[in-house]
């Protein structure tokens, strides 16, 4: 998956609710940002989002209005919609439920997934088994994050799944920022590899504690290089 630090938008095609297709458009721009990467705040232009969506500008408030009630933006009179930067202690929190329902569908994927899916993901992420992540960072950072959500999505939960999707944007953006501090891709990718073999023998509760314990740890490297979050 493709990070960056620029707001890219879609723009949509007309078919039943403007407004959620709007929303919809909005939220996954957002996602996909890669917003913990970059030290200014990113504003929202609703004139702007109106003319790359390709739509009136009510329905582009609307949706921001909903993203707002969902703590993805914030209004500020006479400044404008800014996307909303986590603060160090929520970040650590936010890591802490990952690691909860990340851990979770570790377990149910020993269960649920089918042999090829658990047996596929040495193949699926070459990158862990290439040298050293510090000598292709940029591509180990886009497998780190494709590898957590693999995850999620071979637990087959829909609750974990929807739940997950909400702390993405703020999860994706800190691990990017916490492969290149100290030596965290290092001990990352070991901590990956062990995960892999866990799950391809289906032994639920290690793959489940090695999960858990990844995400522990990476909740600890913020707390302790944190301090360029607000």
């Amino acid at each position: 998956m493709v990070k960056s630090d620029q707001f890219s938008i879609t723009p949509i095609v007309a078919s039943s609710s403007l407004r959620t297709l709007a929303y919809e458009a909005l939220k996954a721009a957002i996602t996909k940002m890669d917003i913990y990467g970059r030290p200014d705040e990113v504003r929202l232009d609703e004139r702007k989002l109106s003319q790359d969506l390709g739509v009136s500008r009510t329905p582009v408030r609307e949706a921001l209005t909903v993203l707002e009630q969902e703590g993805f933006v914030r209004s500020e009179a006479r400044r404008g919609v800014f996307v909303i930067k986590k603060t160090k202690k929520e970040i650590v929190g936010m890591i802490h439920a990952w690691a909860a329902l990340e851990s979770m569908a570790a377990r149910l994927a020993c269960e649920r997934a089918t042999d090829a899916q658990l047996k596929s993901l040495r193949e699926i992420f070459p990158e862990f088994y290439e040298g050293r992540p510090s000598e292709h960072i940029d591509e180990y950072s886009d497998a780190n994050i494709r590898f957590h959500q693999t995850i999620i999505s071979l637990g087959q939960c829909e609750v974990i799944q929807d739940l997950s999707s909400n702390l993405l944007m703020h999860v994706r953006g800190i691990r990017n920022t916490a492969l290149r501090q100290g030596e965290r891709a290092e001990k990352s990718i070991k901590e990956h590899v062990q995960i892999i073999k866990a799950l391809e023998a289906r032994k639920g509760e290690l793959a489940e504690g090695l999960v858990r314990e990844h995400g522990l740890g990476l909740a600890a490297h913020v707390h302790q290089y944190g301090d360029y979050l607000v």
